[in-house]
């Protein structure tokens, strides 16, 4: 599906920057509001992150939720990933043929580790959420059964066609040029708006540089190998404190990321573009770990973003002008429910998910 550029001047409620899982969100609820909306994007709908990731729908933030009772109060922890659960049941009946209940795994790659997958399971057994201690093919560690498995630029595409069909008018190759209160600018049309809100993961820091000492980009890296059968991994799995993730798709694919830690420094970068260290270390993964031997198809990164804190960025840089995103590489789930905030906050002036998740 592809959509036209935006050339001419254009009059709407509400103008979001950013056609990815948050931008779509937030453009979904604001026309369940009625209200009248203009999206742009840079690139494609889900032609950053959004669409290239590795397709998991996870309960709860960045932190574990031992770690979130501890940092955010028991309260706010629980409403949190209670929201983030309900959220994953939303998305599912939205966009159904996108999304696979299948549960997701953390795997323990150190006695250190786990240690702390026991601590996350007496915490959520004490706070009533669904966990399961694991052992299988891929080691041990924790079953979570209400998570879920998705195809992020498929989900993508067909909010944007819900989208279009309700009536909102969506841009591709449309940069914003600038962010103004009231108005944004492309290289051939604008948009005057009353309200704005840039729905952008990656780069956040650099559209709004008075973000910097709070977000800073990080480049993730991934590789696809061709359909294979010599493997069968049923769930998306994560592992080494999330630092290492894969998947195999329902054509067979395995999906593989992480290895960020071996590029070191040089992986905080706005840059795109796929390293011989990291590529060669998730290669070796692929092949010593999870012993695929399927060719290697596909290998590309895409930019996120990371806060100090591990919550997201849910600000009013100016005023009617909102920024969200720094989902510090979580934010499938949790960027959708930032839209969805937002949209309430733009339209009722209130958001309890705002409210919950702002720092």
């Amino acid at each position: 599906m592809a959509l036209p550029e935006l050339e001419e001047d254009l009059v709407a409620d509400v103008c979001v920057v950013g056609l990815g899982g948050s931008g779509l969100a937030c453009v979904r609820s604001l026309l369940d509001a009625g209200q009248r909306v203009v999206g742009i994007d840079a690139t494609t709908v889900a032609g950053g992150a959004a669409g290239r990731n590795g397709g998991f729908l996870l309960g709860g933030l960045a932190m574990f939720h031992h770690e979130a009772v501890t940092r955010l109060g028991r309260s706010a922890a629980v409403a949190i990933y209670e929201q983030t659960l309900r959220q994953i049941d939303r998305m599912i009946g939205e966009t159904p043929a996108a999304i696979r209940r299948t549960g997701s795994l953390r795997i323990a790659a150190s006695a250190e580790e786990r240690d702390d997958c026991a601590r996350q399971l007496d915490a959520m057994r004490r706070d009533g959420f669904p966990v399961e201690p694991y052992t299988g093919q891929e080691g041990t560690g924790l079953l979570f059964p209400a998570d879920a498995s998705y195809d992020p630029a498929a989900r993508c595409r067909e909010l944007a066609r819900q989208a279009i069909e309700s009536g909102a008018r969506l841009f591709e190759r449309t940069p914003a040029l600038s962010v103004d209160e009231g108005r944004v600018g492309t290289p051939k049309g604008s948009v005057r708006a009353t309200h704005v809100v840039v729905a952008v993961d990656g780069r956040l820091e650099v559209i709004f540089p008075e973000l910097a000492g709070r977000v800073r980009s990080a480049r993730l890296q991934m590789l696809a190998t061709a359909p294979t059968f010599d493997v069968d991994f049923p769930r998306p799995t994560y592992s080494r404190w999330g630092l290492d993730y894969w998947q195999q798709r329902e054509d067979r694919r395995v999906v593989l990321g992480g290895c960020r830690d071996v590029g070191g420094e040089a992986e905080w970068t706005t840059d795109e573009e796929p390293t011989e260290r990291v590529q060669a270390a998730l290669t070796m993964l692929l092949r010593g770990t999870l012993h695929v031997g399927a060719p290697v198809t596909h290998r590309w990164a895409a930019t996120v973003s990371y806060t100090n804190s591990r919550l997201p960025v849910l600000e009013q840089v100016m005023p009617r002008v909102w920024a969200i995103g720094g989902y510090s590489g979580t934010g499938n789930v949790v960027g959708a429910l930032c839209g969805r905030g937002v949209a309430e906050v733009v339209t009722t002036g209130r958001s309890d998910v705002v409210d919950l998740l702002r720092e």
